[in-house]
């Protein structure tokens, strides 16, 4: 009886502390994301990109990768599918066409056709092992400084910076040059 009852316990202390360990898209495959056949875009992404969400920066609906990613991570009345919906009002600034480069300098490596995307903070493929799947390991989100001063470097203290051989890319699952 006294196994059973420190059985129990544990596996109600312990399960929960094991699932939020694995990140939210480790467990797709990548036919979560991309679709041969029935591909939206011309990165082979089987979600439909979210064309009903206006940017408040612009007043237009979004585009490019961000719009993809949207198409998951917006809300259901948005036009997403309301998984873990992202509030443009509350986040730091994306789907940006241009980025003034007195606010930041974003490494080229990082932007998308010219664009500042999810995916220039984000490497979303389950091989990245950084908190919430950012591009620089941050620590657990301990460091975050460690990851702003990619592109904003005078903000940060200078033992806290990086530089762009810290990149993750999971293309290649080494730092991007």
């Amino acid at each position: 009886m006294g196994f059973l009852r420190v059985f129990c316990l544990l596996l109600v202390v312990l399960l929960p502390t094991t699932l939020l360990a694995a990140g939210a898209h480790d467990s797709l495959m990548c036919t979560g994301c991309h679709s041969i056949h029935d591909a939206q875009g011309k990165i082979i992404f089987a979600v439909k990109a979210n064309t009903v969400d206006k940017n408040p920066r612009t007043g237009k609906a979004f585009s490019g990768v961000t719009a993809l990613c949207l198409g998951c991570h917006d809300a259901a009345e948005k036009g997403g599918m309301g998984i873990r919906p992202i509030f443009a009002h509350k986040s730091h600034p994306y789907g940006i066409d241009k980025v003034n480069k007195r606010v930041a300098r974003v490494p080229k490596a990082l932007l998308r056709d010219g664009r500042f995307e999810c995916v220039s903070c984000h490497d979303p493929h389950p091989s990245n092992p950084n908190y919430r799947y950012l591009r620089v390991d941050t620590k657990g989100g301990a460091n975050m400084d460690r990851f702003c001063s990619l592109c904003h470097p005078a903000k940060v203290d200078p033992k806290s910076r990086v530089s762009s051989k810290d990149f993750f890319n999971s293309m290649d699952e080494t730092k991007i040059k």
